[in-house]
């Protein structure tokens, strides 16, 4: 007996892998399992909190729902990966 998710389910597991290919994986050569590991504990970080994602009207997964976000005054860029992304705050 399986969930009636199931389904639903395997289309985010391959969305997700879907991006973390073309944003990373693709990009870089992994060293070994241990690197890789590593650069995939950080693209789902960055993905849960810090990617803006559609579905949830460009917020990311880990957002309060209850704060609202206001227009930043100023902007802070802060790489990711080694550079490779990019995500930007905003400062007080």
């Amino acid at each position: 007996m399986h969930a009636p998710s199931a389904v639903a389910m395997n289309a985010h597991a391959e969305r997700f892998v879907r991006s973390v290919r073309a944003e990373r994986t693709d990009q870089m050569l992994l060293h070994n399992e241990q690197h890789t590991r590593r650069v995939l504990a950080e693209y789902a970080e960055h993905d849960n909190s810090g990617r803006p994602h559609r579905a949830l009207q460009l917020r990311a997964p880990a957002d309060d729902p209850d704060v609202i976000p206001l227009p930043a005054q100023r902007i802070q860029r802060h790489d990711v990966l080694s550079g490779l992304v990019h995500e930007y705050r905003d400062t007080p």
